[in-house]
């Protein structure tokens, strides 16, 4: 599911800026560009965000 339609940024690309080590919108924004347009993507990807917390990786 795409979670940025500015930037294309999808949960799964999330998935795997998290299990690179991103912790918060912030780094996510650095590793996908997650939120540098609008912003509207932002309270949805803090809620994968916070899924992803605390499952190991799959790699």
């Amino acid at each position: 599911m795409y979670i940025c339609i500015c930037n294309a940024v999808t949960e799964k690309d999330i998935q795997k800026a998290v299990s690179k080590g991103a912790s918060s919108i912030a780094m996510l924004s650095e590793l996908t560009l997650l939120g540098k347009d609008c912003g509207c993507c932002t309270e949805e990807a803090h809620r994968v965000l916070k899924q992803c917390a605390g499952k190991p990786s799959r790699t």
